[in-house]
């Protein structure tokens, strides 16, 4: 089913959709696989295909971690979705982060939220799909679900 928006997927869908031990795996996978249809309109931010690599092949962060060749691959396989495309980054994102950053100030990682936030904006992305809804509510332009 095609939804009327883009969405964009979050790192932690990416990440649990390819880790079969998480209790996130299914509706993660479930997710990842509408991209599967030409018209499913996801997309992610190159941020999150570099959080990705990091975070799979990092193995105090997963139970099975990846090699650097297998984790991209499987960043091949993602981007070769015909429903997924990579949002480019706009050339004002420092300054676009910095304003958002100004409007409502966030501490120490919280400030890589606010620069998908931008890179969505520029885009007209308004739909995001990710687990810790806590790291975007605060942007009531940003509609939040959940796999």
């Amino acid at each position: 089913m095609t939804s009327p928006e883009p969405m964009l997927l979050d790192t932690n869908i990416l990440v649990y959709a390819i880790d079969g031990s998480s209790s996130y795996h299914v509706p993660s996978r479930a997710v990842l696989e509408r991209a599967y249809d030409h018209g499913a309109k996801l997309c992610v931010v190159p941020q999150s295909l570099a959080e990705f690599y990091s975070l799979v092949t990092n193995p105090k962060r997963v139970a099975a971690p990846k090699s650097p060749h297998e984790a991209l691959a499987t960043i091949d396989l993602i981007l070769a979705l015909p429903g997924l495309s990579v949002l480019p980054i706009p050339l004002d994102l420092v300054g676009r982060w910095i304003g958002l950053c100004r409007g409502n100030p966030v501490p120490c990682a919280k400030i890589y939220d606010l620069q998908i936030i931008a890179v969505m904006q520029a885009n007209g992305v308004r739909r995001i799909c990710a687990y810790s809804k806590a790291d975007f509510e605060r942007h009531s332009d940003i509609l939040i679900e959940s796999p």
